[in-house]
């Protein structure tokens, strides 16, 4: 299911609420509901039973961090979920990687790069929130002189 067929499948109980405008929040969602299917169908092979749990595990906490996040009042605090939300993201990417030989390459291709596209998003929502950068600026340095 692609993402807009996915998307008109949504309760208005999701989407009339507020947190339905952040598109990270929408393709979080839209990675633990397609990550269900590639769960469900994995799960039949017992040699990847654990990763599965792991996986949807990880899946589901990204959109759920950005949810609780957003529903904190300061920014500072926003930025703490958005953070978890962070590291589950690289998580789920980890654990679809090791999966792979279980989904194929186009499966495979199609999830990493939507938690790719997640994972970019939070990293500019996080400053954002905090009001500063997550990492120090990038220095140039003269090694010529």
């Amino acid at each position: 299911m692609d993402y807009g067929e996915w998307e008109r499948t949504v309760p208005t109980a999701i989407t009339s609420d507020v947190l339905w405008r952040l598109r990270v929040y929408r393709l979080a969602l839209y990675a633990a509901d397609i990550g269900w299917n590639d769960v469900v169908r994995m799960g039949q092979d017992r040699r990847v039973r654990a990763l599965t749990d792991q996986l949807y595990r990880s899946l589901g906490s990204v959109s759920a961090n950005i949810a609780e996040g957003y529903s904190r009042s300061t920014g500072r605090e926003r930025a703490r979920f958005y953070e978890y939300a962070l590291g589950s993201a690289r998580e789920s990417r980890d654990w679809y990687y090791k999966v792979r030989h279980a989904l194929g390459p186009e499966v495979t291709e199609h999830r990493l790069a939507l938690l790719t596209r997640i994972i970019q998003l939070l990293l500019v929502a996080i400053p954002d929130q905090r009001g500063s950068s997550i990492r120090e600026e990038p220095v140039l340095y003269d090694v010529d002189g």
